[in-house]
């Protein structure tokens, strides 16, 4: 492993001193506007026009660029040829297709999918991460009911709303069963033919009122690609068990589209194989693969931390598409899920001219920004009523006992007792968020097996270690990106610590692994940025496909043995 410390994009050229506006922009202007390699950017004299030529820093930094970059891919190897014709035939086929699209984002649609339609067919009805009220809300959403609606409940607050009788009839069946599970080495479920006799049900006109609290707090966002699923069934006339399948893999096709164009933003750079890696996690793949709003809210996560890295960390031009997305996710992740409303709000640290704006138009990220937060502010209050119900899905002896402004008021007043429960949480249950984070699947609560964690973990190993070299100064950017990933971590905590912890527990309770995926690879790229360490071969360069081979059939490995644990616990 060699070690090599680069200049800083976002540094002056004397130590310790900020460029001023002017070098930012000459720096900035001196990065690629398109997907053109560095090297012909360096070689090709530039163009005739009214502004300054590039300062001698910024021809620097582009020298730094190609040298961390020489050994990418075939795909940007032909694009750095211009318009000489490249290979024929199949080969320049599929160098072609790689080409357009990125080794990882192609990989990454056929693994993500594959495996996700996996779970979505063998994962039984509603046995999915909170599915039953998953698929309420999304149900709720798609006929319309935008807002949180409370029902009557004689235990006390309540939201939810109206499903058909005969998807209730298999909720309640799924709900017990899961709930009731024999003894090893019975399979979980108990009855095969209940689910082929209740799924074959068809969608009734009749409805009964369901209890989903806990999604009613979602905002409409998440829940889309699930109602288009929902509608397309009941155009379709499709039976109760065709629909839920539908369903999932409507949610499923989102998060590919989603992933899969993020992944591409980040072709040509070595560091699109670690965010493939976070995008195949078991947990991400399963949950993509079910009927959440987390699926939603993982592919927002992934676009917004891929193009936080492509434009601030690797200091790359973003295409218009790319701008048009970053900008996007910015408003649709704060209501997507509130405790990443912080990570959205990072786009704003791309500069501007890397998002290809100038003069006013440079204000429009900051603005974008502003809508976002509104919007989270906007949803927080119509959704704030529904954290007095939150305490029914606790045991019955702990309903009244989830009070969010008890909670809040003892975390301002005793800070300390709350940082003391909150290490006691950490000393308890850290390896349970451990192995969470790559996949406690669903409502069997199935861990993946072992062999999954350490395939996992050898992706991670060898994405990070070839991962393009980041410039490497203890930048301010760098440092607010860390400070808000710590934020977000906290958000967590406290979140879970108001709406769904009793007053006086001794643990925050809730936390699981998976709500850290989203931030997993923001965190990685601060990671990156400070520790110059990369793999590297004989001579001294970073390979790449070679990595990626094994990158790739270590997910493959990984997904295959947590898919064969789950189907053969679940169903024997």
């Amino acid at each position: 492993m060699t070690s090599r410390t680069e200049p800083d994009i976002n540094s002056a050229a004397t130590p310790g001193e900020q460029p001023s506006a002017s070098e930012n922009d000459a720096v900035e202007s001196a990065q690629p506007t398109t997907d053109t390699p560095i090297w012909d950017e360096v070689r090709r004299p530039p163009a005739a026009t009214d502004e300054a030529a590039p300062s001698a820093e910024a021809a620097t930094d582009l020298l730094h660029k190609a040298d961390s970059t020489e050994d990418r891919a075939t795909s940007t190897k032909i694009e750095a040829a211009g318009s000489e014709p490249g290979p024929t035939g199949v080969r320049g086929v599929l160098e072609t297709i790689e080409r357009r699209f990125g080794a990882a984002a192609l990989a990454f649609v056929v693994v993500a999918g594959v495996f996700g339609a996996v779970f979505a067919v063998v994962t039984p009805p509603f046995w999915g991460h909170d599915e039953i009220t998953q698929f309420g809300r999304a149900y709720q959403v798609a006929h319309g009911g935008f807002l949180p609606e409370q029902i009557p409940d004689t235990r006390g607050v309540a939201y939810g709303g109206a499903v058909p009788s005969s998807v209730d009839a298999l909720m309640s069946y799924a709900f017990d069963d899961y709930n009731h599970n024999p003894q090893e080495p019975d399979p979980m479920v108990a009855d095969r033919d209940a689910y082929q006799r209740l799924g074959a049900a068809p969608m009734t006109e009749t409805t009964r009122q369901v209890w989903f609290t806990n999604t009613a707090a979602y905002s409409p966002v998440p829940y889309v690609p699930a109602a288009l699923g929902i509608r397309l069934s009941e155009a379709l006339d499709l039976s109760v068990g065709a629909m839920n399948t539908v369903t999932r893999l409507s949610g499923l096709l989102a998060y590919l589209s989603v992933v899969g164009f993020a992944l591409r933003a980040l072709r040509g750079h070595r560091v699109q194989w670690l965010a493939f890696t976070v995008a195949v996690l078991p947990i991400a793949v399963f949950q993509a693969g079910t009927i959440t709003a987390d699926t939603m809210t993982n592919a927002l996560a992934i676009l917004v931390s891929a193009l936080l890295v492509k434009g601030l960390f690797l200091g790359d031009r973003l295409t218009r598409p790319e701008t048009i997305a970053a900008l996007t996710a910015t408003v649709l992740l704060p209501v997507s899920k509130p405790t990443y409303v912080l990570l959205a709000m990072l786009t704003v640290l791309i500069p501007a001219q890397r998002y290809g704006l100038r003069g006013p138009l440079r204000a429009i990220p900051w603005v974008v920004a502003a809508v976002g937060a509104g919007a989270f502010a906007v949803w927080m209050k119509i959704a704030a009523p529904t954290t007095e119900g939150m305490g029914l899905m606790r045991p019955p002896a702990q309903w009244g006992e989830v009070r969010p402004d008890d909670q809040l008021k003892g975390i301002l007043g005793d800070p300390l007792h709350f940082l003391s429960v909150f290490g006691d949480s950490v000393w308890l249950r850290d390896q349970r968020w451990f192995t969470q984070f790559f996949g406690e699947l669903g409502f069997a609560y199935i861990d993946v097996p072992a062999i999954t964690i350490l395939a996992c973990l050898l992706a991670f190993a060898v994405s990070v270690g070839i991962a393009d070299r980041m410039p490497a100064a203890f930048t301010l950017r760098t440092v607010v990106v860390a400070l808000t990933v710590l934020a977000s971590v906290a958000m967590i905590y406290v979140t879970l610590y108001m709406s769904f912890t009793p007053v006086d527990y001794y643990i925050i309770d809730g936390v699981q692994g998976r709500y850290f995926v989203p931030l997993a690879i923001a965190a990685m790229a601060v990671v990156l940025r400070w520790m110059p360490l990369r793999l590297t071969d004989s001579e001294g360069r970073t390979p790449s496909r070679g990595p990626a081979i094994v990158i790739v059939s270590a997910t493959v490995f990984a997904l295959i043995a947590a898919a064969a644990k789950y189907c053969s616990i679940v169903w024997g």
